[in-house]
């Protein structure tokens, strides 16, 4: 006699659902998050001032080197290539060897109209690249003020 584990199809639905919900159009992880080469695409958070844009990218464990941010009439590009390489140190034997390769690229429309293109500067400090992207005067909010009824 063989014996045959039944498998209702009740315990396979919650797992359907979970793909479901957690795929993307084209069956890809992370519904949006990751690339096709299936790296991590950095969040970015855009915070708009009177005076100003600010872009920010979290992407710890990089260097301000690992990027290059490009700016092509009004489109803002940032990216990034990184290759890691565990090395062999003399002696030293090993089982499995990893190399890493991450890249991205992120692309912004500036409108050149408001921002002065000029005047644009990034820092990247404790994990968080941000890129300042300063309004022109004439495109600047005025501050609301009171008017007097008469």
């Amino acid at each position: 006699m063989t014996l045959i584990k039944n498998a209702p199809i009740f315990n396979t639905l919650p797992r359907f659902f979970d793909d479901f919900f957690t795929r993307d159009v084209n069956g890809r992880e992370g519904a949006g998050n990751n690339s096709v080469t299936n790296s991590t695409i950095p969040s970015v958070n855009i915070v708009e001032s009177t005076d100003a844009f600010a872009v920010e990218m979290a992407a710890p464990g990089m260097d301000k080197e690992d990027f290059l941010l490009e700016l092509d009439n009004e489109i803002l590009k940032i990216s990034s290539q990184k290759e890691t390489k565990n090395e062999l140190r003399e002696g030293h034997r090993y089982s499995r060897r990893e190399f890493s390769y991450q890249s991205f690229e992120r692309t912004f429309r500036l409108p050149r109209t408001v921002v002065d293109a000029s005047k644009i500067h990034a820092k990247y400090e404790n994990g968080l690249l941000r890129v300042l992207i300063p309004k022109r005067e004439e495109a600047k909010a005025l501050a609301p003020r009171q008017i007097k009824i008469s």
